[in-house]
């Protein structure tokens, strides 16, 4: 291709904080409707600019922004990803992973000094977006006044290519006309360290520009003109143009060709994906959009799930309820492989496994954090942003999380549930058996040692222990599984013998070590439901002795301890939706916090409620409350932590797995089945 890092670069000035100059040449005044700066591309750039014949002529209107909003679209490719707004903005976008540095970050920094990326049609008047169905490929259209128009797609390379998924840094974006001659401009601004540095410079080749950072170099290879980028100069949009966005890397091929087979690649990734999950006849839709938005989720390399993209959404507005999400917990990954196994999709729990693994061993059978960092960082500092507003001006932002240092001692149930169907699940070419077990059994070890002891809990409560309920109870569910696990090992062993003719050589007595687990599990299960019990709640409490009501109680059927139809449990639901609901909306926990008392509803909780509904015999009215979840998700059917149960709108950060969990979970509980229509 034309466009090679040998070719000769011609420098442009670059925006510095110590520079008003350098700034102005990269963009251009307010007071000049954004036109170009005399010699913004050429030869010499670093001439004086006479601002007397410079002014070009202003356009009609470049609208500002909207307000922040989570009305927003990610795409991703399980090595990084991007939030798009409705009017096609790139507005949060870490590299070179999700927990890095958001070289486009207008969404905690909106208005004038935010960073993004966007194409802006002049005269603009109204915007369409959707997904190109069962896909992460983003399409946006936007309109002026007189109706013309552009449609702008949005992706992030993903397919497979010699013996690998090919998954770059790469974001790539496709304009091309639909209606008339729009016009428009390309406000591209990456910013690096957390908004406080602008590119040390810019640099220029006849098909790129490389933006230079202190310590990463990024690289847009684009077909259209260098010189309009630069200066945000307004253009006619008479074709097709391309744009690829990333690290500082050349192309092999050209740039509309390359654009147009990772379209195509990854548009065929996505959909033969889809196309094998097992999907409920019922609210499908839904179902292939949270799946889809948990595998951009994966950061592929290592294995980890982020609990969400971004860090410092307010749970509740003016909160300061801010954390940073970019992590992996091993409660949210659990759900999460739990959510698409589901579905029969296991590739993901493949993929988590390996990262797990690291995780147990490593931890030489110590205590184990409730999170790590994606590359299993075990020190996640938590510090303060101070050249970020914060999403609507509401901050603190965050970065780091303090809860990597707390006692959450439900984590080692999350391990065990994670890890398990590895033990059964024929479909694995690699299944875990008796090398692996030792290393589980290390964790349901932990577990024992930990039960009954006080925790911060499931909620991360920071200036509280008690010894919460829920975490008895991910102690009884670690001691089940593995019982259950050494049946299975047992079985095979015997099997194999038989087949063999042989006596089983395991080094393992697979028979006593579930005799072993199941024993501590009934002792655990009887203490559980003893001293959880409020006789004046007439409910399980969230901890020994408490009379205080928790949502995560409502795990106790999901994991198996007690029948959804038992009495207590029943009773247990009742009083939970007295005290903890609003409407349809249920919060986690009625007791103030560090903060106070939550203002908003923790979409999990909500659906934790419509599972259980539905195992108690309330289906209709879990159908009812899940429709009202669903018509809380954005218009591309994604959903952030919370709902404000007043107005409805979203908060938290976003998008939550958590949340996409409990609309797979829900469909699947609630729909009809398919032999009921075919």
């Amino acid at each position: 291709m034309s466009d090679t890092q040998q070719e000769e670069q011609q420098q442009v000035p670059a925006g510095r904080h110590d520079d008003p100059q350098a700034r102005q040449l990269q963009k251009a005044p307010e007071d000049r409707g954004g036109e170009a700066v005399a010699g913004a591309a050429g030869p010499d750039d670093d001439a004086p600019v006479d601002e007397r014949t410079a002014a070009a002529p202003k356009p009609r209107e470049f609208p500002r922004p909207a307000d922040c909003s989570l009305n927003l679209g990610v795409i991703g490719n399980c090595a990084f990803s991007a939030l798009v707004d409705a009017r096609a903005r790139v507005v949060w976008c870490c590299l070179p992973r999700f927990d890095g540095d958001p070289v486009f970050n207008a969404l905690l920094h909106p208005g004038e000094g935010g960073a993004a990326w966007g194409f802006e049609i002049e005269d603009f008047a109204e915007a369409r977006q959707w997904y190109e169905p069962n896909t992460a490929v983003l399409r946006t259209q936007l309109f002026d006044s007189a109706g013309q128009g552009i449609e702008i797609t949005d992706f992030a390379p993903r397919f497979y290519s010699r013996a690998r998924y090919f998954r770059p840094l790469m974001l790539v974006r496709r304009v091309r006309p639909i209606a008339g001659a729009p016009r428009m401009r390309v406000a591209l601004d990456p910013r690096f360290q957390w908004g406080a540095t602008e590119p040390v410079e810019v640099t220029r080749g006849s098909n790129h520009i490389r933006y230079v950072g202190p310590d990463v170099t990024l690289r847009l290879n684009t077909d259209a003109s260098i010189s309009h980028i630069l200066a945000r100069q307004p253009f006619v949009v008479s074709r097709e143009y391309n744009f690829m966005f990333g690290v500082d890397e050349t192309l092999l091929d050209g740039i509309a060709d390359t654009a147009r087979r990772f379209e195509q690649e990854t548009i065929a990734y996505w959909r033969v994906w889809s196309k094998r999950l097992a999907i409920p006849f019922e609210y499908q839709d839904a179902v292939i959009r949270a799946a889809i938005t948990l595998k951009m989720s994966l950061y592929e390399d290592t294995g980890a799930i982020v609990a969400a993209m971004t860090t410092s959404i307010p749970e509740a507005p003016d909160s300061q309820r801010n954390w940073d999400y970019r992590y992996c917990w091993l409660r949210d990954a659990f759900f999460v492989v739990r959510a698409l196994n589901s579905l029969s999709e296991v590739g993901t729990m493949e993929d988590y496994l390996r990262w797990l693994g690291n995780v147990v061993i490593g931890s030489h059978g110590e205590h184990i954090q409730p999170l790590y960092g994606i590359g299993l960082e075990r020190e996640l500092p938590e510090s303060f942003v101070e050249t970020l507003p914060g999403y609507r001006g509401m901050g603190p932002v965050r970065v780091g999380n303090q809860a990597q240092e707390h006692f959450q001692h439900d984590v080692y149930g999350n391990i065990v549930l994670g890890a398990a169907q590895a033990f059964h699940d024929h479909r694995l070419l690699q299944r875990a058996g008796e090398a692996e077990f030792p290393h589980l059994e290390a964790v349901g070890e932990r577990a024992i040692a930990v039960y009954g002891t006080p925790d911060a809990g499931m909620w991360e409560l920071r200036t509280r222990a008690r010894v919460h309920t829920s975490s008895a109870l991910m102690s009884w569910a670690a001691c089940d599984r593995l019982a259950k696990i050494a049946r299975a090992l047992d079985k095979t062993a015997r099997a194999e013998a038989a087949s063999s003719g042989k006596p089983a050589e395991n080094r393992i007595n697979f028979a006593e070590r579930a005799a072993y687990w199941h024993g501590h599990a009934s002792r655990m299960r009887e203490e559980i439901l003893a001293k959880s019990w409020s006789e004046e709640r007439q409910a399980f409490a969230e901890s020994f002795g408490g009379r205080e009501l928790d949502a995560s109680i409502l795990l106790m059927a999901e994991v198996g301890l007690i029948d959804a139809r038992d009495p207590r449990f029943v009773s247990t639901v009742d009083a939970m939706e007295k005290s903890l609901c609003d409407g349809p909306y249920m919060r986690r926990y009625e007791a103030a916090d560090d903060f106070g008392k939550p203002e908003t509803a923790f979409n999990i909780c909500t659906f934790w409620r419509i599972d259980a509904l539905a195992k108690i015999g309330r289906k209709a009215e879990a159908r009812q409350i899940f429709e009202t979840m669903l018509a809380a998700r954005n218009p591309l059917g994604l959903l952030s932590e919370d709902t404000h149960p007043v107005t409805g709108e979203m908060w938290g950060n976003f998008p939550q797995t958590y949340s996409m969990v409990g609309i797979i979970n829900a469909a699947m509980r609630l729909s009809a089945p398919w032999d009921s229509a075919i």
